[in-house]
């Protein structure tokens, strides 16, 4: 009986460790390139986003975006994958081309791989 008990204790941590949601890089060590991307994210994305915390918004959260398997499309997380769907929208989000320039989309990009 104790031998279950730790087993089904052991196996519970074990699956609980993996539940651990990553956490974003802090602030205070974001390069430049980083803090305008997130000034980007702020003007350009925070109305339907959450980008620092788990959660639906308007959109899905965008917390740990690259860290996931797949984006909410089930698409791969990649950086053409995002940015594509960035300018030319998807579902409810629309299209941000002409919205939004190369630099801008790369300090973004470079924002959202902190997360």
């Amino acid at each position: 009986m104790d031998r279950v008990f730790f087993l089904v204790a052991a196996v519970g941590s074990l699956a609980l460790a993996g539940c651990e949601k990553p956490t974003p890089l802090p602030l205070e060590q974001l390069n430049a390139q980083q803090r305008q991307g997130r000034a980007v994210f702020q003007a350009r994305c925070s109305l339907c986003h959450y980008d620092r915390q788990f959660g639906d918004l308007h959109g899905p959260s965008l917390a740990s975006l690259y860290k996931r398997p797949a984006l909410p499309s089930g698409a791969a997380a990649t950086d053409e994958r995002v940015t594509a769907t960035i300018l030319h929208g998807r579902g409810m989000m629309p299209a941000q081309t002409g919205h939004i320039d190369a630099e801008e989309m790369s300090d973004l990009l470079a924002y959202l791989h902190t997360l």
